[in-house]
């Protein structure tokens, strides 16, 4: 298994190294180090040297090679209600336009940035290009790698497989702790990367025996238009597409996912909206609505929850978290209590205590939830799927790989109680 993130673009071969090819490949291997939750920080002093020898125009080129968007109004356009983009204060109504340029607003997710000609949204990955949006990150993924299923993680979805993960650059969000900040919080000409067409994609997976593609590592909500074409082209393969997401996210954008998609793993960053303010930049509600969309959809869907020291571990908001789950989503949606490792702007906090993991993870079980786990912790039983009706161990995980079956047909070896998920026979 290679088990190496590649990132494209670094070519120094065949001559002498120069400090522009040094610096550029020392502060990719930063990204190319990591993944989901591994990535490893370069210095700063790095990144503003390797920022200063990128030549000039980089922007421009993107800008000219930029791909349609989708999901998006303009001011400009018949029929656009003014109140699309302006507030009731605002003291505007009807369709009368009135605008020297033409401004767009993205609808992509919940975010709804309003654009201005030259400018970008949040995500840093969508710009106004003489009144129409376009995606600067389509074809120009900046990490690939293979990984096991689990570490996206899902765990009841086709246990033990593997994923050809890929990722662009940006994210709607700005969580303070966030592990994989050098390409989410990255703009698109921070990275010097090959075109790569969706139906290459497809086949470099085929090509290592990839029964999965995973969208990760950065928000890939922001090259939907990019994830939909390669769902759409690894379905004729027969490969299995997940989306790993904060849900962000608006409605239309995750209904044309979910019939693409056959897995949807959604970090639910905290039960709080105050948190998602304060830490991510975001809201709480949108995320909310992401969730039961999916679930609702058929799409399988698991959920993770990061356990931040002082931030969303007290046992009140856990336990709202894990009622709401049981509530709307039912019993047996699988949830992660992830350990916190301090990175990016949070540096300041200790590691989630394990013991605090623990007393998640007893909480969810107390308010009927079948499935919850302990993650980022090798090793602990949480790591386990276990029998809902007898208590058995049907699932055995070491770290990210799968070290033991009790399973058969979807159902407990032990006592035929069948146990939620997708699993390797498509059931």
């Amino acid at each position: 298994m290679d088990r190496g993130k590649e990132i494209a673009g670094i070519d120094c071969s065949g001559r002498a190294v120069s400090r522009r090819c040094f610096l550029r490949s020392l502060s990719r291997s930063a990204v190319a180090a990591g993944g989901a939750g591994l990535l490893l920080s370069s210095p700063t002093w790095l990144k503003e040297l390797a920022a200063a020898a990128d030549p000039p125009g980089k922007a421009a080129t993107l800008t000219r090679r930029a791909h349609p968007a989708r999901y998006w109004i303009s001011s400009n356009a018949d029929g656009v209600s003014c109140l699309s983009c302006h507030t009731l204060e605002d003291d505007v109504t009807g369709t009368v336009f009135d605008h020297a340029e033409g401004i767009v607003k993205c609808m992509l997710c919940a975010q709804e940035c309003v654009i201005r000609e030259g400018e970008r949204g949040a995500c840093r990955a969508r710009e106004n290009v003489d009144g129409e949006l376009r995606s600067l990150v389509y074809g120009y993924p900046v990490a690939i790698h293979i990984d096991p299923i689990e570490k996206k993680p899902l765990y009841h979805f086709r246990p033990g497989s593997v994923a050809y993960s890929l990722a662009t650059t940006g994210c709607p969000l700005h969580c303070q702790f966030c592990q994989n900040w050098e390409i989410s919080q990255a703009r698109p000409e921070d990275y010097d990367v090959p075109y790569t067409p969706p139906e290459a994609v497809v086949s470099d997976a085929a090509r290592r025996h990839a029964p999965v593609i995973a969208f990760t590592y950065n928000e890939p909500t922001v090259f939907s238009e990019y994830m939909l074409d390669i769902a759409t082209a690894a379905k004729k393969q027969g490969i299995a597409c997940v989306l790993i997401s904060c849900g962000f996210m608006n409605e239309r954008p995750l209904a044309a996912m979910c019939d693409v998609l056959d897995a949807i793993k959604i970090d639910l960053k905290g039960f709080s909206p105050e948190f998602y303010r304060h830490i991510c930049s975001a809201e709480l509600q949108p995320v909310l609505r992401s969730i039961k969309q999916v679930a609702n959809s058929g799409v399988h869907l698991e959920i993770v929850n990061l356990v931040v020291p002082t931030l969303n571990d007290s046992d009140k908001m856990l336990t709202e978290l894990a009622k709401w789950v049981f509530g709307e989503l039912g019993p047996d949606v699988p949830v992660h209590f992830t350990r916190f490792h301090p990175d990016y702007r949070m540096l300041n906090l200790p590691p989630t205590p394990v013991a605090t993991l623990e007393n998640a993870y007893q909480i969810a079980r107390a308010q009927g939830i079948r499935y919850p786990f302990v993650g980022n912790v090798p090793g602990h039983p949480g790591n386990n799927t276990y029998c809902p009706k007898c208590g058995k161990l049907v699932i055995e995980r070491d770290g990210l790989f799968v070290t033991g079956m009790n399973m058969q047909n979807g159902t407990c070896g032990f006592c035929a109680e069948p146990i939620a998920g997708v699993w390797n026979g498509g059931q």
